[in-house]
């Protein structure tokens, strides 16, 4: 079975009660367990992670190619504007990453309008709240 993984940055674990005019009212268990449905009904398997800490994600990009993971979403939440170590990291795998929003970067705060991650993922998807999640999934799983 195809494994994805589904890595989430800092301030995901706040999902629910964090800003929520911007990021919806879901928690991140909300969109896991409709991840973890959806993935059974594309006959893949998921395994979602959250931390705080960029070194954490970078290590698990690194495991997603060690263990050969059909493919990483990504939602590096404020690293994706920052980080040049993450960048390089995803650059770094031959596994596919989708960069992965529920917001519209474009549509807020100039400083959020450039990924440093983007032009090293196979695709992105923002603005469609949780639903981004599972559209990427979707994506990935057709990959």
């Amino acid at each position: 079975m195809r494994k994805i993984l589904v890595l989430n940055g800092p301030n995901l674990n706040r999902l629910g009660t964090r800003e929520p005019e911007v990021y919806g009212t879901d928690t991140l268990d909300d969109i896991a367990g409709r991840l973890h449905d959806q993935a059974a009904t594309l006959g893949v398997e998921i395994d979602v992670r959250q931390s705080n800490h960029e070194g954490h994600l970078i290590d698990w990009l690194h495991e997603a190619a060690d263990t050969g993971a059909h493919a990483v979403l990504l939602n590096a939440g404020g690293l994706t504007h920052t980080s040049v170590a993450l960048r390089d990291a995803v650059s770094a795998i031959p596994t596919r990453v989708i960069e992965v929003h529920l917001s519209n970067p474009h549509a807020r705060e100039r400083f959020r309008h450039r990924s440093l991650i983007a032009s090293v993922c196979v695709g992105s998807i923002s603005g469609f709240g949780a639903g981004s999640y599972t559209l990427a999934l979707d994506a990935a799983a057709r990959l």
